[in-house]
């Protein structure tokens, strides 16, 4: 019985042996890859969250400025009740842009 139980005490040795060895293995495996991933990130050059934001603030506040100035060039071309310079503007180049025949040439 008692060489049962000294089996047994040696197996369980082992394995918690084997097990510390694998938790250990487990963890420099972890702090490796998480060194790889920071320096992968580091030389992507990525934008952090806080300045992402900053920018993002930053372009609602300018496309609000431009809708609020567009509305405002509306309204002052409707006073003068002249056509909208954007539109003439594209008229223009879409004229431009297509081409002239000739009549020698039909």
């Amino acid at each position: 019985m008692q060489i049962n139980n000294r089996l047994l005490d040696d197996l369980a040795r082992v394995a918690s042996g084997a097990l510390g060895v694998a938790a250990g293995v487990k963890g420099e495996v972890e702090a490796l890859l998480r060194q790889r991933f920071e320096r992968i990130l580091t030389d992507m050059d990525l934008v952090g969250r806080e300045e992402f934001e900053a920018v993002k603030a930053m372009a609602a506040k300018a496309r609000a400025e431009q809708e609020r100035l567009a509305e405002k060039l509306a309204r002052l071309e409707a006073a003068q009740g002249t056509a909208p310079a954007v539109t003439a503007a594209k008229g223009r180049r879409k004229r431009a842009a297509t081409p002239k025949t000739s009549p020698s040439s039909e």
